[in-house]
């Protein structure tokens, strides 16, 4: 791994300060700033309290740099971030479209928010597969009881669908959906 590359993992996932980093590659901290090293820092919020358990998980493995929370996807604190990512849970949430305005608002210009969400199809003709049918019943008994009992309680359900996913994203001010092609859920 070049020089670069060993200085970027001490700072970025390490947690060492640039002025440490410098020290440990025998490096003026001023180099690092004219190369633009970004100082980077991870926050994760959610809503379900296990960041205790994150957090004892990250030092375990030497991440330092990482902060575990607990805050709501319409009111977690913070700006200007590079990436907002969410895994499994627009689906589930009272007012994702409210959510998702509230991330726009937190990014950066130009920068991304990643959604990771159940494969599914906007017709329930084209998901009645083995997936399709264990996703619908588990969207019965958990994600939309879930959503009901919040705010809003959008009720969107595991099986929301591509068209239903980019029509609340939109609300939410985004005007450029980048999503994967296609592929079948079974």
């Amino acid at each position: 791994m070049e020089l670069y590359g060993l200085v970027r993992y001490a700072v970025q996932i390490e947690g060492l300060s640039r002025r440490e980093a410098a020290r440990r590659f025998g490096l003026d901290p001023r180099t690092l700033r004219r190369i633009g090293l970004p100082k980077a820092g991870v926050a994760v919020r959610q809503v379900h309290g296990e960041e205790a358990d994150l957090a004892l998980c990250a030092k375990e493995h030497g991440v330092a740099n990482v902060r575990f929370e607990v805050a709501k996807a319409k009111e977690f604190p913070g700006s200007r971030y590079d990436l907002v990512t969410f895994f499994d849970c627009l689906h589930d949430m009272g007012d994702p479209a409210g959510a998702a305005t509230h991330v726009r608002q937190a990014l950066k210009p130009d920068d991304s928010w990643m959604i990771v969400e159940p494969l599914a199809q906007d017709h329930l003709e084209d998901n009645l597969n083995p997936v399709g049918r264990l996703y619908y019943t588990a969207s019965t008994m958990v994600c939309v009881p879930t959503s009901l009992s919040q705010e809003v309680g959008a009720a969107l359900g595991v099986q929301a669908g591509e068209a239903k996913l980019r029509e609340v994203i939109s609300k939410g001010g985004f005007t450029h959906i980048n999503a994967p092609r296609k592929r079948r859920s079974t």
